[in-house]
């Protein structure tokens, strides 16, 4: 196919997506449908880009961004170029800068002498072409200009011919170990929410109707004992999406970007897409904001922009009808969803478009990693007021410990400074720090999240159903987590923003096809949609294993089961390595892996070390303060390192510094000790107990760790 650029080089992405429909319809290909594809840059408008004349060109500093790829495909696709470009057509590569640079331009020179950073194995960082007219953008010549038309004539024409281009997914060949999955490869389904516990039917709750999550579930590894490393969304997020652990990403907050503030860490969608995926995200998977570069990580993580549902602005507004029949910012927010602005919910339009993303990209045929993250049951309960009939307020009890423990460390309370915001726990007028709420409150609140909960459990089930009827549930592994837990009432505190098991102890489990369930026959169906409105029935068996799980291991166990070379452990300091993990691959405790049981050594017969799991958590002060659930990097000063392993969990509460990150593990303020067996609640602190005094230095050896 000729692709005739003439006087008029510049074209819009979506031009350039129609001329490849084109060409691969003339070779017989299957036409991919151009209109489901997004503008890197513009998402579903299609807004034309503007063009430059060839005299406008030579007049003009021009990067490759302008010259028939835009700015974002350059960076999905860096090895696109480079390997087709000639080397005295090639820019240099700072030329391709995230924002104009502020220094003279002599500096900016300098700048471009140094080599390009490097992520995910060795690729070179392609950043957005610095503006027209800015002090960092090159200039060119004629014959310059000439000879980078004429490479990128090339690069078009055998783009057309398949050869850069897969059917949507980032050309990644085989280098330096990595794969390119074949066509029968597995894909990924990876399903977070947001603030669950393991309030399910399948992890042994008898109150909360979850059929369709312990449907997964019974098809699924179920491991019991699952912790985050931090009981907040971003920071939880970003460690199991990188592998690392909060001290590596220095992220305690939600102001930093790892990449910019820790190291250029490779995520876990970013190692699936650099072999080979279609990687996509829906919904909250990282957290939107600073943490996440205002992107997601896009274009780093992921292959097309990620999308946002956009009833979620209102989440926080006043769209909840109270008693006195005004609208609210409420905790308490079950509604008429027809009465919502737009009609709906954000999870409902993250469960549509996820269902919209499968079905398009089962027609690619391309391997794909699929997350989707829900917002519920984070706070403010708003969801469908429907499911707050599944529980009956008489029949919901307080938390079996609902008062604060007398051992206690003041520095270690959490006083749930984000529910106190809100309008109706406004109205009850209670005191800072420790409350305590209303009793009957207490109950209602508790009500709210079991309801929220089957509201998540009843899109999950759709998601599966859908994955099932498009065709891919026998070839796709789903994994379904959260990113922490969340207190009700246990100890006198609510929310998360603690070390306490309720906090950081989160649903993990993996539905692996014919590993943890067998290829039943296609008549069978694996995940029919189960109506929670209906007769429920009980939750069926499923493999739960008893084994202490850190999220870190999340990056390590997907990449093995998909089949991919799993990325090496991490020195002591990885500030510098881009691709490493701090966890470790859990796949030894399938059932499938070794004969069906749970294992305790490594293969050749050594013993496994018994698995710990560690959480941390940051405060501004010993006692508690108004910013206590959510300090600001600069105002931490102790840092409570916890360790919780099968018999008992310890926790010491350390100065901390955060002008350099470093923990004076002398500087003791406080320390928790409590034993899972005799206190499973974890509401009597013998850290100071003269019984167990002589063991509290022997157990606490976190430093060891």
């Amino acid at each position: 196919m000729h692709v005739d650029h003439g006087d008029f080089i510049g074209i819009t992405y979506l031009d350039f997506q129609k001329a490849i429909d084109k060409a691969q319809t003339e070779n017989g290909a299957e036409k991919p449908p151009s209109e489901t594809l997004q503008s890197p840059s513009r998402g579903r408008t299609g807004r034309p880009r503007v063009g430059f004349s060839a005299k406008q060109l030579q007049s003009r500093p021009v990067t490759p961004a302008l010259l028939f790829y835009p700015p974002r495909l350059i960076v999905a696709r860096p090895r696109c170029l480079s390997g087709i470009i000639p080397r005295a057509a090639r820019l240099p590569r700072d030329s391709l800068s995230p924002t104009p640079s502020r220094r003279s331009p002599r500096a900016a020179s300098s700048r471009r002498r140094r080599p390009a950073p490097r992520v995910c194995g060795g690729s070179p960082v392609r950043r957005r072409a610095a503006p027209i007219g800015s002090p960092d953008a090159p200039r060119m010549g004629p014959v310059r200009l000439m000879r980078l038309a004429a490479a990128l004539r090339l690069a078009g024409f055998l783009c057309t011919a398949g050869i850069l281009l897969g059917s949507g997914a980032a050309a990644a060949g085989t280098r330096g170990g990595f794969r390119r999955p074949s066509g029968g490869g597995m894909n990924v389904l990876f399903i977070v929410s947001d603030d669950l516990r393991p309030a399910l039917g399948c992890y042994g709750d008898l109150v909360v109707k979850s059929p369709n999550i312990d449907q997964l579930a019974s098809r699924s590894v179920v491991f019991q004992n699952a912790f985050a490393q931090q009981a907040v969304c971003a920071p939880s997020r970003v460690s199991f999406l990188t592998g690392r652990r909060p001290d590596t990403t220095r992220l305690y907050d939600f102001h930093s970007y790892w990449r910019v503030h820790a190291g250029n860490y490779s995520t876990l969608p970013q190692y699936f897409k650099e072999n080979g995926y279609m990687t996509m995200s829906v919904g909250k998977v990282f957290h939107p904001g600073v943490s996440s570069n205002h992107s997601d990580d896009y274009p780093y993580s992921w292959s097309i922009p990620p999308f946002h549902p956009s009833s979620e602005r209102y989440e926080n507004t006043k769209v909840c009808k109270g008693k006195d029949g005004q609208l609210h910012a409420n905790l308490l927010c079950p509604v008429d969803v027809a009465e919502m602005p737009e009609g709906t919910l954000p999870d409902i339009q993250s469960t549509e478009e996820a269902i919209r993303l499968l079905k398009m990209i089962k027609e690619k045929n391309s391997n794909f990693f699929l997350a989707v993250g829900y917002h519920k049951p984070h706070i403010p309960f708003r969801y469908p007021q429907e499911f707050l009939k599944l529980y009956p307020l008489e029949n919901i009890t307080l938390a079996p410990d609902p008062d604060v423990p007398k051992g206690l460390p003041s520095v270690a309370y959490n006083p749930w400074t984000d529910i106190r915001r809100r309008d109706d726990v406004q109205a009850l007028n209670i005191s800072f720090p420790y409350g305590p709420i209303p009793e009957d409150f207490q109950r209602q609140i508790r009500q709210n999240y079991f309801a929220a909960v089957s509201y998540l459990d009843m899109l999950v089930g759709k998601l599966l159903s859908a994955l099932e009827d498009i065709g891919l549930s026998k070839n796709t592994i789903v994994v379904f987590t959260a990113d922490h837990g969340w207190s009700l009432g246990e100890h006198g505190e609510w929310a998360k923003y603690s070390n306490f098991d309720v906090a950081t102890r989160v649903p993990l489990m993996f539905y692996v096809p014919g590993m943890t369930a067998p290829l039943s026959d296609p008549q069978d169906r694996l995940f029919p949609f189960i109506d929670l409105f209906a007769q429920l029935s009980k939750p069926l068996p499923q493999g739960k294993f008893l084994s202490l799980m850190d999220l870190v291991s999340l990056f390590p166990t997907l990449a093995e089961l998909a089949g991919l070379r799993v990325p090496p452990p991490c020195p002591k300091t990885s500030f510098h390595v881009s691709l490493c993990t701090e966890g470790q691959s859990i796949v030894r405790y399938f059932p499938s892996a070794r004969g069906g049981k749970e294992i305790s050594d490594d293969g050749e017969g050594k013993p496994h070390k018994p698995p710990i799991a560690f959480s941390q958590y940051p405060r501004p002060s010993d006692t508690p303060q108004p910013n206590s659930d959510l300090p600001l990097l600069e105002d931490i000063r102790v840092m409570g390192y916890s360790m919780r392993t099968a018999h008992y969990r310890c926790t010491l509460w350390l100065g901390f510094n955060p002008r350099n990150f470093s923990v004076d593990w002398n500087d003791i303020h406080a320390g928790e000790l409590y034993f899972a067996g005799s206190d499973p609640n974890q509401d009597h602190n013998m850290y100071q107990s003269e019984t167990h005094g002589h063991l509290t230095k022997r157990l606490c050896r976190i430093l060891e760790h």
